[in-house]
């Protein structure tokens, strides 16, 4: 492949595809064993089957440039510490052949460097998005729980994930690209997102940075990285963790809801659970709003710069539409 070539999206997906299948002799597996897709948004990952040994495991190949090994090893630590000292159930990492459970991976088709992680697998569903008041407010205990740990957690040497502030979101070299080249942000849909943005900028200000309200967080606590097992929460792809407003995790796990009229009850319920097992002060809550915009204005710029997943494409033009309407209502009280 070279440097200039450009695939569509499916060939992409193949030799990726390829790569992964490749890679599971690096693993204790029998040659029956295959991948299949289940999902290809910042990296793809793969269901492994391997019925000689009635087991199915998890292989998540990165994004080539999105982290550094350091960056992923970081990652897994702190999904070890949570399951180990907060009971918090995390994806278990699985070491390859040669003991590593960071593999480096390339190909004559894929020379770009990238990463990959197998991962043990885990049983629940994703919550459904028509019962959601149960488990939101479950999700805040859980989250609650995150954030205390963070909170008390000494960072091994060498710990390192990005920062989600406002200047990374959406300053001069956004980590997810420019909200302003999202898909149909022109015209009027630009003027009102730029004042969005500039208010989101003075409201994050004035909340500031200090150690209650900042820290690290998984930042991408979406339904689709939830697994429901009866009354069990457990808490899948720590892919996009790292240092923001703890709120910022209320406001990713709204991610592609924040238009529906029962998002007040959701918060609330969220909230709920959350004061069952850590304050939240009423300064706090009363900027939730602040931060499902930011995780709106950010997903308009993510799904500008991810044009290639399914992700992107099942939301198009409409998301920014909607990020409009939300952003005129939240100006109307806040701007």
């Amino acid at each position: 492949m070279g440097s200039g070539e450009i695939l569509t999206t499916e060939e992409f997906r193949a030799r990726v595809g390829r790569l992964a299948q490749g890679l599971l002799a690096q693993y204790e597996l029998s040659s029956k064993a295959s991948v299949t897709m289940i999902n290809h948004s910042e990296n793809v990952t793969y269901r492994v089957d391997d019925p000689d040994r009635g087991r199915k495991t998890i292989l998540r190949v990165h994004r080539a440039g999105y982290h550094s090994r350091q960056g992923i090893w970081s990652e897994l630590e702190w999904l070890q510490a949570l399951r180990r000292d907060a009971g918090v159930e995390t994806p278990v990492p699985i070491a390859a052949k040669d003991g590593s459970v960071i593999q480096r991976v390339g190909s004559a088709e894929l020379p770009q460097e990238r990463y990959a992680v197998m991962f043990e697998f885990m049983a629940g569903h994703e919550p459904p998005e028509d019962n959601l008041i149960g488990p939101f407010e479950r999700l805040g205990e859980v989250t609650a729980r995150l954030h205390l740990h963070a909170k008390a957690w000494r960072q091994p040497a060498g710990f390192t994930r990005h920062t989600w502030d406002y200047e990374a979101m959406f300053g001069a070299k956004p980590t997810w690209g420019r909200w302003q080249d999202g898909i149909g942000v022109t015209g009027e849909a630009k003027k009102t997102l730029q004042r969005l943005a500039e208010a989101l900028k003075r409201r994050l200000g004035a909340y500031g940075q200090g150690g209650e309200r900042f820290g690290l967080v998984h930042a991408d606590l979406r339904l689709a990285n939830l697994l429901l097992e009866g009354e069990r929460t457990k808490v899948i792809d720590f892919d996009d963790c790292g240092f923001s407003w703890y709120l910022y995790d209320l406001g990713s796990a709204l991610s592609f809801i924040e238009h529906k009229p029962e998002v007040p009850e959701l918060v609330a319920s969220w909230v709920k659970g959350y004061r069952t097992v850590a304050p939240l002060l009423a300064e706090e809550e009363a900027e939730i709003e602040t931060f499902i915009l930011t995780r709106r204005l950010l997903l308009v710029a993510w799904i500008g710069s991810h044009a290639e997943t399914e992700l992107a494409q099942s939301q198009g033009i409409s998301f920014t539409e909607g990020a409009c309407r939300l952003a005129e209502s939240y100006l109307g009280r806040f701007g």
